[in-house]
């Protein structure tokens, strides 16, 4: 019988990343799933129609191609990436759509068009930013509560982060164009706009669009998945799904035991094993606003009233800078937007194998409040209406999932809430605690590496990887990571 060195519970893009460096490392690792399906985030499935896949949660991956650990994992080399040459597109009423593409050069040029001088003040914010892009990711993707490796690149990042998360954004990005083009991408995390938070984030995504690109993975997000566990169990990992783990007892002949969970299922997991001052920092955990998300099932390529627009896998719809600020302001406040920012993905523009063919589907959602039952896909099938007319038509079938149901389905998502928590920046320093290592727990042999630790959410799967290194350390003695690429 095989030896269990470490356990790991969920196999979410973290838990598998976890697992991964473990059984590289030479440990005997056993894997358990709550879900028939592994993937958490990254599971594809049949919603709507026969033949036709939608992603569940994840669908594009500006993160695959810049995270350390997909790097070293050479995900490309496991898996077909389609990276399109726009990153993303924001379309305007009554004037073209504003393009991010990979080059920042032909994307300045463009918003040339729009308004002179755009293009120039979109260059000059975000060029910089390209120039350091190794040190920002570094910077970005890991936690908060260190000395950078790249001071240089983590001031210029910081001074534009206070640039863009204050009043002060008005005074650079003047244009309409550029402004709504970058309010878009900021709006992929949720929250007051304009907040440090949300800029942050935003410029973080912003650059690699114009670096590496926002790729789609051919087959759907579950290939991101399956990739993961091939290798996991080629090197050895016992893999258990449709169990669910509810107590630490139930782990005690591991070593080592990573927890791919939100911190209030850590919490319930220990019990009573966990110090009342570590249970109580956890019982103040906030979660932030949750998404209704709505896959549709199309005869036919989206309307779209500007045909660049097919350009891209990736579309933000909410008109200008004002009035997406103004709707994601209404979702942090507890209110349903009526006109809401709706982040649209269509990828099926770029892999077909996942409708019949000449069918298509398309991926949307928007932010409502934690906990929302409430079904705005009408809400959603307006904003599309709005700059692809005729959109209702193409309608075969769709499937809604509000913030509630995001919650039954995956336990992480605790009312909707699929950032793994808040994101502020006080909740980014304490996430879940204020640590300088926040994936150890007061349990010695008991790590936790979710999407609720650094460097937060987004599929990177750095959060089990950090907790799998630290448990390597700290348990095991091995301080030299392994080769974690493709041989041959």
């Amino acid at each position: 019988m095989a030896v269990t060195d470490a356990i790991v519970v969920g196999a979410g893009p973290n838990g598998l990343a976890a697992a991964v460096l473990l059984a590289r490392a030479g440990l005997g690792v056993h894997l358990i799933e709550a879900a028939d399906t592994l993937g958490g985030g990254l599971r594809t499935s049949e919603l709507t129609l026969p033949g036709f896949l939608h992603d569940e949660c994840s669908a594009v991956h500006p993160l695959a191609l810049a995270s350390p650990f997909f790097r070293a994992f050479e995900l490309g080399r496991r898996i077909d990436l389609v990276v399109p040459e726009v990153s993303y597109a924001h379309p305007l009423d009554g004037a073209p759509a504003a393009l991010a593409l990979r080059s920042l050069e032909q994307t300045a040029h463009r918003l040339d068009a729009h308004r002179a001088g755009d293009g120039r003040a979109w260059q000059n914010l975000l060029g910089p930013l390209v120039a350091r892009a190794e040190g920002i990711a570094r910077a970005t993707l890991d936690q908060l509560l260190q000395l950078p490796r790249d001071p240089a690149a983590a001031a210029l990042f910081g001074l534009a982060t206070l640039e863009q998360g204050t009043p002060l954004r008005t005074r650079r990005l003047v244009g309409p164009a550029p402004a709504a083009l970058l309010a878009g991408v900021t709006a992929h995390i949720p929250g007051p706009q304009p907040s440090l938070m949300t800029a942050g984030g935003g410029l973080a995504l912003a650059v690699t669009g114009h670096t590496g690109g926002w790729p789609v993975a051919v087959g759907g997000s579950a290939s991101i998945a399956r990739a993961l566990a091939e290798d996991a169990v080629a090197h050895g990992v016992t893999i258990e799904t449709g169990r669910r783990v509810r107590h630490l007892d139930e782990l005690a002949d591991a070593d080592a035991v990573i927890l791919d969970v939100s911190p209030e299922q850590f919490r319930d997991l220990a019990g009573g094993q966990l110090p009342l001052r570590y249970r109580r920092t956890l019982a103040r955990y906030r979660r932030g606003v949750a998404a209704c998300k709505v896959d549709f099932a199309l005869s036919g390529p989206v309307p779209w009233s500007d045909p660049e627009l097919h350009r891209t896998a990736t579309v933000h719809l909410g008109g200008t800078r004002e009035q997406i600020a103004r709707a994601e302001g209404e979702a942090a406040a507890g209110r349903h937007p009526e006109h809401p920012y709706v982040l649209v993905t269509q990828p099926t523009a770029y892999d077909p194998s996942r409708a019949p063919a000449g069918k298509h589907t398309l991926w949307a959602y928007t932010h409502v409040p934690n906990g929302s039952a409430l079904d705005v896909s009408g809400r959603i099938i307006e904003q599309i209406e709005r700059f692809a007319p005729g959109f209702r038509e193409v309608i075969l079938a769709t499937s809604v999932r509000t913030g509630r149901d995001l919650a039954a389905h995956n336990l992480n998502y605790a009312g909707g809430d699929f950032m793994g928590g808040e994101v502020s920046l006080t909740q980014m320093l304490r996430r879940p605690v204020l640590s300088p290592v926040p994936w150890a727990t007061p349990l010695p042999r008991v790590f936790l590496g979710s999407a609720s630790t650094p460097p937060g959410p987004a599929v990177h799967g750095l959060g089990g990887y950090y907790a799998a290194r630290t448990a390597l350390s700290r348990v095991f003695g091995i301080h030299s990571l392994p080769y974690l690429g493709v041989r041959g």
